[in-house]
């Protein structure tokens, strides 16, 4: 290896930093699983640059229905569009990496798309986060943003297998030329699969280390080929949600929402506007010393989502206790009735069951203890 880098301090010293080889396979392997931003996801996409949920390390990939793995590829992320990206590992001193790594790659992605039940990866999912000892639910609302349905997250993954809608990403320090030439054609050739090298080079000097990833294989002609079009989302506010509201459900459920809307601007919650392509929504929220408490949303689609999926972390209700008394005064309401799971999820309430002036002023008196309830924690 060759060359380096110049970082200049805040000090005005400037630190001459040489390229190195990592140390092991499996320290490249734990900065990935650890900062998946290495893998230049506005490289990647610099229009929706792409985000990564780590799906899990060592991602078991069978090989006939209903079998056991047979092969375990390094990583399994999935984007925001819940594309399924895999990711193989190897450093420029291994020869495998000039050949010998697409093939096993391909054998990966063919087997995935076919054998991959939807159910094992979010079980995977699941099953890494509490091993690092995060709430799986927090993590994704985290990861999508607090309006996103996980419902319709993990079916497009489902979806986008069954197409073939996959992301196979080779990394390593140095991309060899054997390699770079196999993925620019690959990656022209392949469609909606897309076939990618991301080269993480390091640098070090002093003590310190620097990390410099560049994506290969985007050519212009995979680009033109692919054609790949920008997701697209609309950003909601309340004029535009209110006309929403009333063209699906009338005036009765405006009248319903807009004093509810009043109600949090009244006790001094913030609103937050969510995005969507085709729902839109808002979510009243509560800063309270220094942190954020999502309690309710209201939706286009004339319903009202109960947070307690993310009411357990952090607040009071993190508290089984708290989470089933809410619901207790939530069934008390008119023509209300929620199962005992609800406590952990989002059950949703339809509009027109607040409409009566009884129902609605009962529902927002439960708001204002769950109110009362955190800021006296």
């Amino acid at each position: 290896m060759s060359g380096g880098i110049y970082l200049i301090q805040s000090t005005g010293e400037l630190v001459e930093m040489m390229e190195r080889s990592y140390e092991s396979e499996d320290l490249l392997q734990g900065y990935l699983a650890t900062y998946p931003n290495l893998l230049a996801g506005d490289q990647i996409d610099s229009f929706t640059p792409r985000k990564w949920l780590l799906i899990s390390r060592e991602a078991g990939i069978p090989s006939e229905d209903g079998g056991s793995a047979r092969w375990s590829v390094d990583h399994l992320f999935l984007d925001q569009d819940a594309i399924p990206t895999l990711v193989e590992v190897k450093r420029s001193t291994d020869t495998r990496i000039r050949r010998e790594v697409v093939g096993q790659m391909l054998d990966y992605a063919a087997n995935a798309v076919v054998y991959w039940p939807i159910a094992k990866i979010q079980a995977q999912f699941e099953t890494n986060c509490q091993l690092r000892g995060d709430d799986p639910d927090q993590v994704l609302t985290e990861f999508l943003g607090p309006e996103a349905e996980r419902e319709i997250f993990w079916e497009r993954a489902n979806t986008n297998l069954q197409a073939g809608r996959v992301r196979m990403l080779f990394v390593a320090d140095i991309i060899p030329p054997e390699l770079r030439r196999i993925v620019e054609f690959l990656n022209v050739q392949m469609n909606p699969a897309e076939v990618l090298a991301v080269e993480i080079r390091q640098y070090a000097g002093q003590g310190l280390k620097t990390l410099v990833p560049r994506v290969i294989g985007q050519t212009s002609e995979a680009q033109q080929k692919k054609s790949v079009s920008p997701s697209k989302g609309k950003q909601w506010d309340e004029q535009s949600f209110f006309q929403e509201l009333q063209a699906r459900c009338g005036k009765e459920d405006v009248h319903t929402a807009r004093e509810i809307l009043r109600w949090a601007n009244e006790k001094g919650l913030r609103t937050w506007w969510g995005k969507g392509a085709k729902d839109g929504s808002f979510f009243p929220m509560l800063d309270h010393s220094g942190r954020k408490y999502w309690l309710i949303s209201l939706w286009t689609y004339g319903r009202v989502e109960i947070q307690f999926q993310m009411m357990k972390s952090p607040s009071p209700f993190i508290e089984e206790s708290k989470r089933i008394e809410f619901l207790r005064r939530l069934n008390e309401l008119p023509g209300i009735t929620l199962p005992p799971d609800v406590i952990t999820r989002r059950p949703s309430i339809p509009l027109s069951k607040l409409g009566g002036e009884e129902a609605l002023t009962a529902f927002l008196r439960t708001m204002d203890w769950a109110i009362s309830e955190i800021k006296l924690a």
